[in-house]
């Protein structure tokens, strides 16, 4: 880790009244500080060699079942001109490169009225969607820069939301207690040991509010019962809510419903690590260097979409929405296929991988709406019909 990261970690720290910062303002620093954070140094290292994979390094499947649902929805809407498709957190590129290619090559009419943006927090991932994607059409911009009720289309994001800071708590002798940042004093000593723990009293009342939007009773938790909140999701899902005038946002992430997220016996919550595919639960090590997620919690973007005028239109499994948009048939096309044996048995493999129950096939898939007409809104979407 950077001594020059840690040091100024430290600095912030003791620059405050309390000389703490809250768990989120430390996730923060150190996934997405402008240089030594992780998504700013370290995040060409996600797929398979690096420090995690998802959906998209598996092939062009995942991102060509999306453009097979984007296609649904531009019919949906009248086949607007433009069509408006807001990637927010696009990792490499990869998704954004599948969904182009695969609309260029099947269906042109949808891609000639096509505007592409890309909503991405790190340069050096920015710099590696515009190597990717040369030769395409796509804006890049700030959330923020897009004009309010002016997107016709769909908003989407593919583990996006797993990243965000969030609010670590603890409920303790039948209070609600927050988890805050502070430095060692054995700092001097042991790099590894910089940083401890401190539990108080919440720094916003939005962390027992929380609760109350997801109709969760925290009094009833055994003492100790530790877990997080993410209140930047809410923040984020209320600028995607204002940006969209008609369509779509499909947030696809690992995560649960309330009940689940907060079942007592996950009594420590859901943050974890990864550092060169390999996982674990200590936020304090290999600072700038390593992943840092948790779980999503559906129920609380369904909720509070509501509040801002997003509509639920369905949630379900990664593996039944891409089975319903085709990649059953996918597979069975597999076997008359003129692939080698090794060919077709390492792509049944990756596509298999998509459907996993005990991996990516477990993801949550969300769809939301906003501006349908009555019409519009009774019509189905492909990817959330039972697959057959």
């Amino acid at each position: 880790m950077s001594n020059t990261f840690i040091d100024e970690i430290i600095r912030c720290i003791v620059s405050k009244p309390k000389q703490r910062i809250t768990f989120a303002e430390y996730m923060n620093m150190v996934l997405y500080h402008p240089q030594y954070g992780y998504y700013s140094q370290e995040a060409i290292n996600i797929g398979k060699k690096g420090d995690f994979f998802t959906s998209v390094h598996l092939g062009a499947d995942f991102g060509e079942m999306l453009a097979i649902q984007f296609v649904q929805m531009w019919y949906i809407l009248g086949q607007p001109v433009p069509f408006m498709l807001v990637e927010i957190g696009a990792g490499q590129g990869y998704l954004a490169a599948d969904i182009l290619n695969y609309l260029q090559k099947h269906h042109n009419d949808l891609f000639s009225v096509l505007e592409y943006t890309i909503i991405e927090k790190s340069l050096l991932l920015k710099q590696v969607q515009q190597h990717k994607l040369q030769g395409f059409s796509v804006n890049w911009c700030d959330l923020k820069e897009i004009k309010i009720n002016s997107i016709v289309g769909c908003i989407f994001s593919n583990e996006l939301i797993d990243a965000f800071p969030v609010h670590q708590f603890v409920w303790k002798s039948g209070h609600l207690k927050e988890v805050f940042v502070g430095v060692s004093e054995s700092v001097k000593k042991d790099i590894y040991d910089t940083f401890v723990e401190i539990i108080d009293e919440p720094s916003t009342p939005e962390l027992s509010h929380y609760f109350d939007l997801i109709n969760i009773d925290i009094s009833i938790y055994p003492d100790g019962y530790r877990s997080e909140i993410n209140l930047a999701a809410l923040n984020w899902l209320i600028q995607v809510a204002d940006k969209l005038q008609c369509g779509y946002v499909i947030t696809i992430d690992y995560g649960y419903p309330a009940h689940r997220y907060y079942n007592p016996r996950r009594s420590q919550g859901t943050l974890q690590c990864y550092y060169q595919h390999r996982r674990h639960d200590n936020p304090y090590m290999f600072v700038g260097k390593q992943d840092i997620t948790t779980h999503v919690n559906f129920t609380a973007l369904e909720r509070w979409g509501e509040k801002h005028g997003l509509v639920r239109v369905g949630f379900t499994q990664q593996s039944l929405f891409l089975m319903a948009l085709g990649l059953g048939e996918r597979i069975a096309a597999l076997s008359t296929s003129e692939l080698s044996v090794s060919d077709m048995l390492r792509r049944r493999d990756s596509l298999h991988q998509l459907l996993d129950p005990m991996g990516l096939g477990d993801f949550g898939v969300l769809v939301q709406s906003k501006g349908l007409t009555s019409t519009q809104a009774t019509q189905p979407l492909k990817g959330l019909t039972m697959p057959f």
